[in-house]
């Protein structure tokens, strides 16, 4: 029953191992709970509301942002080499959901019991610890991946995995539109669930059958000299780097939106996430392949013209419209997913083949300590207001398109 259940699955025309069967439908499972957590628990929408609500500074909701993605990225570095070195790597993957279980029980628990500075300090004190442990999980996944099921097939369980997180993401954001009520419980059971779903998919994680991996000796140091022997490469970097500006606006966009907490609104803002990856990653990534320079100009010019609009409609009195801000926020995701899909193509087409791990190692590296650095000079002009922080985002993406288009051609 496994076999022809994950043989359907895939729709590939050979019979499947057992052993290999069992492993896709677990990881379907995991990587499916991990994903739908992921999007009942989002700092950009979610958590950024949450914080807005509990009466948390501005300083500290667009904080978030960059506390999660450069904490994803940041360790990277340093846990690769340790992982590598060991021979079965899925418990690294299951500590890290089980990690990111109990810190998403950990922001539950705060909620419920403080708000202002300490709620706000706190949270982000516990979604630093998230993003460590999704780090951990980031880099052995690959790995395990690649060991357990086959070539042909892993595209298919990762893609219904993203699929069921889609669905789920929609499902949530139609019971914030249609829930009814102004206060939380709502969002706190969210965030419940998704600490149940972590460690669930933790467990699940560990009855996968994974053979054991000669532990590599290898520790390559991150060469960060290798920007200074490619021009082209530090551009790109650049451009990646000023448009962590489309990461990191959406929670004020959030603040934006009001301060009284209405889950229409939230709810609203959920959707149109949801419906920006729904809508853009196939015409994004069909886009890159013909040229992913081109993909990166023109989703840097999409967010230099979405984030001032959204301080326009403030202007004008329409900011806490249900409507206004997920427009804005549609705009801006349907950007951010276009730089996802640019920069990766991106760089793997101008990586030499036996480069491309340190290419990505130095981009990453560099990116994670830009993502603090923007989001720590968005906090510091938070204090003037969201608006100001968004004039910045918008002009950081102009200058980005600018960039791009000095890049080379890759395709």
């Amino acid at each position: 029953m496994e076999k022809r259940a994950f043989q359907t699955l895939t729709g590939a025309e050979k019979a499947p191992s057992a052993s290999e069967a069992r492993n896709g439908l677990r990881h379907l499972l995991s990587l499916s709970m991990t994903k739908v957590a992921d999007g009942l628990i989002d700092p950009k929408l979610v958590l950024s509301w949450l914080l807005t609500v509990l009466g948390a500074p501005a300083v500290l909701i667009g904080a978030l942002v960059p506390i999660r993605e450069a904490g994803a990225l940041l360790p990277q570095v340093f846990l690769a080499p340790r992982v590598s070195g060991l021979p079965q790597r899925k418990w690294v993957w299951a500590a890290g959901s089980a990690v990111q279980g109990l810190a998403a029980a950990g922001i539950c628990l705060v909620a419920l019991r403080f708000s202002g500075w300490t709620a706000g300090v706190m949270i982000c004190a516990l979604v630093a610890l998230l993003a460590v442990a999704r780090s951990a999980c980031s880099v052995s996944y690959k790995d395990i991946l690649g060991k357990t099921v086959g070539k042909n097939r892993r595209g298919a369980v990762t893609g219904a995995a993203a699929s069921v997180a889609a669905i789920g993401v929609l499902i949530f954001a139609g019971t914030l539109m249609f829930g009814g009520g102004r206060s939380q419980p709502i969002v706190l059971i969210a965030v419940a669930l998704a600490a149940i779903l972590w460690m669930v998919a933790a467990a699940i994680f560990t009855s996968i059958e994974e053979d054991s991996s000669d532990p590599s000796a290898e520790t390559r140091a991150v060469d960060l000299s290798i920007l200074r022997r490619n021009p082209n490469l530090a551009r790109f970097v650049a451009v990646r780097g000023l448009l962590v500006s489309l990461a990191l606006a959406p929670p004020y966009l959030v603040i934006l939106s009001g301060q009284d907490g209405q889950f229409g609104q939230l709810g609203a803002l959920v959707l149109a996430s949801a419906f920006a990856s729904l809508v853009s990653s196939w015409i994004w990534g069909r886009a890159a392949d013909k040229s992913s320079r081109q993909v990166l100009m023109r989703s840097g010019l999409m967010g230099a013209f979405a984030m001032p609009s959204a301080v326009a409609l403030s202007a004008a009195g329409f900011a806490q419209g249900v409507w206004s801000m997920p427009l804005v926020l549609l705009s801006v995701m349907i950007a951010y997913y276009g730089v996802r899909q640019g920069r990766s193509t991106y760089l793997v087409d101008i990586a030499p083949e036996a480069e491309r791990a340190n290419w990505t190692a130095v981009a990453n590296t560099v990116i994670g300590v830009l993502l603090l650095a923007v989001g720590a000079l968005g906090g510091v002009l938070s204090f003037l207001g969201p608006e100001a922080v968004l004039v910045l985002f918008g002009a950081l993406s102009l200058v980005a398109a600018v960039l791009a288009h000095g890049l080379t051609e890759a395709e």
